[in-house]
């Protein structure tokens, strides 16, 4: 057996390359549109005044969560402004929100049709371990084969790393609804379709949402290893701190990359439970249309009581 060996490397190189040469047209459209999605939302963040940007962070924490995350956002979001990383961040915001719609649009149909169908979730469950036990920088080099050095084989590798948890979530949460409502609903006649949208997604919410804070999670941390593909951002910046170790630029750095991730965290995870906040806006709004309309519920009980006058 010595000298024996399987060439299971060069036979994956052989089919990138394979790849490379005869889908180069799908791989510009592919290109294309990563590139336009994180230059135009970063546009977008860039050219919004920063003062509008902040104060619009600030109201989606207190519309979602409670006014300490408001007060919280613009104070981290003026810390950022003050260490001169402003546009680092948005760059970096913009490459994580991207990468987790597009994780999120795959992972979640997949999750869901995984959870119905016992075959596909023999297929999917090895994959997505394979997918999660990679070390996160083999990930770039194919990426960089395929689309070069920028913000694409960033995009796409982020994309990869970040898309299991989405996948599993769904799949946890779906599988996860009281069997004996969904019989419920199938004994009123609902169509699989009507059991999936009006039983099994409400139900299932709160654990698909754990699934998008974790594919963020991933996405911010996979964000700054792609900075070594030539992403713009906070991972470029880590990457040149590390290679002139200067400590000042990555604590900066790696400083905004927490202060993103504590905001999207805590941003996810009030969104996957929307009834626990009552200091939100959105809790507020929710008390008083309760107490409208038990007020209107009482005034119309008593006038039902009241006799009727001759």
């Amino acid at each position: 057996m010595e000298g024996f060996r399987i060439p299971v490397g060069t036979w994956v190189a052989e089919g990138i390359d394979w790849i490379r040469d005869n889908l180069r047209g799908v791989l510009d459209v592919i290109a294309f549109l990563a590139r336009w999605m994180v230059e135009s939302l970063t546009d977008v963040l860039l050219a919004a005044p920063i003062a509008g940007v902040i104060v619009v962070a600030a109201l989606l924490g207190w519309l979602v969560r409670s006014w300490q995350l408001a007060l919280g956002t613009a104070v981290s979001f003026v810390f950022v402004l003050a260490m001169g990383q402003w546009v680092t961040t948005m760059q970096t915001l913009a490459l994580v929100l991207v990468a987790t719609a597009i994780a999120v649009a795959i992972g979640i149909p997949v999750g869901i049709w995984s959870a119905r169908n016992p075959r596909v979730r023999s297929v999917v469950k090895p994959v997505l371990d394979f997918m999660q036990t990679m070390p996160a920088l083999v990930y770039l080099i194919p990426a960089i084969v395929f689309f070069s050095i920028g913000v694409v084989p960033g995009l796409v590798a982020t994309v990869i790393f970040a898309l299991p948890p989405g996948v599993r979530f769904a799949e946890l949460g779906i599988r996860g609804v009281d069997s004996e409502t969904v019989e419920a609903g199938q004994a009123f006649g609902a169509t699989p379709g009507q059991i999936l949208r009006g039983i099994q997604l409400p139900l299932a919410m709160p654990t698909i949402m754990a699934g998008v804070n974790q594919v963020i999670m991933l996405a911010l941390s996979m964000a700054v290893i792609a900075g070594m593909a030539g992403a713009d951002g906070l991972g470029k910046e880590v990457v040149q701190a590390l290679s002139t170790v200067n400590l000042a630029k990555g604590v900066e750095a790696g400083l905004s990359v927490v202060i993103i991730a504590v905001f999207l965290d805590r941003m996810t995870a009030a969104l996957g439970t929307p009834g626990e906040h009552p200091s939100s806006l959105l809790g507020l709004l929710a008390r008083r249309r309760s107490a409208a309309a038990r007020s209107a519920a009482s005034g119309s009980s008593s006038d039902a009581r009241e006799p009727a006058r001759v």
